[in-house]
């Protein structure tokens, strides 16, 4: 039985993610997010030098907020989740965010 408290999704999304890299050099880049709640994702092909508890900015469409990083691989995969006053960007639920994604599939 699954133990995580939010709902998630296994998709796959383009989203913008920048800051600040662990040797102090600002860095922007656009990467994959998966396996979605609320709350945090997986960050996949990320290639800027990050270790857990470093804080990034995430965009998806308009909407953007701050995460931290909960965990992070050698092959570029990152979990993060969203700080705890920051609304959420990846709403999994009804409201902004992926519903927008879903409306649009199979419209065209």
């Amino acid at each position: 039985m699954d133990r995580r408290k939010e709902r998630r999704l296994n998709l796959e999304l383009p989203v913008r993610i920048w800051g600040v890299d662990r040797m102090a050099r600002p860095f922007a880049e656009i990467v994959r997010v998966g396996n979605v709640s609320n709350r945090g994702a997986v960050l996949i092909g990320m290639r800027s030098k990050m270790q857990a508890g470093d804080v990034l900015d995430v965009q998806l469409g308009a909407s953007r907020a701050q995460f931290r990083i909960v965990w992070i691989s050698f092959s570029g995969e990152a979990g993060i989740q969203a700080l705890e006053f920051e609304r959420p960007v990846f709403d999994a639920g009804i409201g902004i965010g992926l519903p927008k994604v879903f409306e649009m599939v199979g419209t065209g």
